[in-house]
């Protein structure tokens, strides 16, 4: 049987190199749009900033297909002339707004204050909510990056590499602190997969797309929702009683 520093040695090598290739992935991108250096001075790197928040309005309201740098333009108060000083095009535009999201996200759902090992449903809880809070925060971006990816390769492989660090990471917890390699017969990873596609489209329908529900969705009550199904999944029969602590 493989040690655990082995397990955790072989992970942090899949870790290193994942998050090598999505950051590959991105500056790749910028050297494809010919990404401009960040400004030097002072108030370029505040105009650049500007155009960045102002872009992310505009992204959120036309969507990534019928974003127009004009828009971005007018939004930020800038010439055309002005915004194309400091990006090429709206590709451009999208992969600097993506930027650290992702790792934000990543960080933010890894739940620290709790020992996964003892503590299984709690620790869930906590990544749950990091992820569904960052989500809700930057939803536009992500509403944004789901569109680009069905309409550009580029971006559906950020997408597909931030998913599976995602992945990848769980099925090493389940692994190492429980011994679960299975579920009722299926590999651990597909199962897990499963479980990150529901907590990721929950996550769109009711944050994303909020204002096609009849119902507001709180981050807690979202968190508390898909952390009992992930739960119920992985430990069936050690199930305790966790009230909700929201109502609908």
């Amino acid at each position: 049987m493989m040690s655990f520093f082995l397990l955790c040695f072989k992970f942090s090598l899949n870790y290193i190199s994942l998050t090598h290739s999505l950051k590959t992935t991105l500056q790749a991108l910028k050297r494809e749009e010919q990404s401009s250096l960040s400004p030097q001075t002072t108030k370029g790197q505040r105009t650049r900033k500007n155009i960045l928040i102002c872009a992310r309005k505009v992204f959120a309201r036309a969507g990534y297909v019928t974003l127009r740098m004009s828009d971005v333009a007018e939004e930020s108060g800038v010439s055309m002339g002005a915004l194309y000083r400091y990006f090429q095009n709206k590709d451009d535009l999208f992969v600097n707004l993506i930027g650290d999201i992702h790792e934000q996200m990543f960080q933010a759902s890894r739940a620290q204050e709790h020992d996964f090992a003892i503590a299984p449903y709690q620790a869930l809880l906590a990544a749950n909510r990091g992820y569904m809070k960052h989500y809700h925060e930057n939803r536009d971006v992500l509403r944004a990056l789901i569109e680009a990816g069905t309409v550009d390769k580029r971006f559906r492989d950020v997408w597909w590499q931030m998913r599976t660090r995602h992945i990848d990471r769980f099925v090493h917890a389940l692994k190492t602190a429980h011994g679960i390699e299975t579920v009722d017969g299926v590999p651990v990873r597909i199962v897990v997969e499963s479980m990150a596609s529901l907590v990721e489209q929950s996550a769109y329908t009711w944050f994303a797309q909020e204002e096609l529900n009849a119902i507001p969705i709180s981050v807690e009550t979202a968190s508390q929702v898909v952390t009992r199904i992930w739960y119920r999944t992985f430990f069936a029969d050690k199930l305790p009683e966790y009230p909700f602590t929201e109502k609908l």
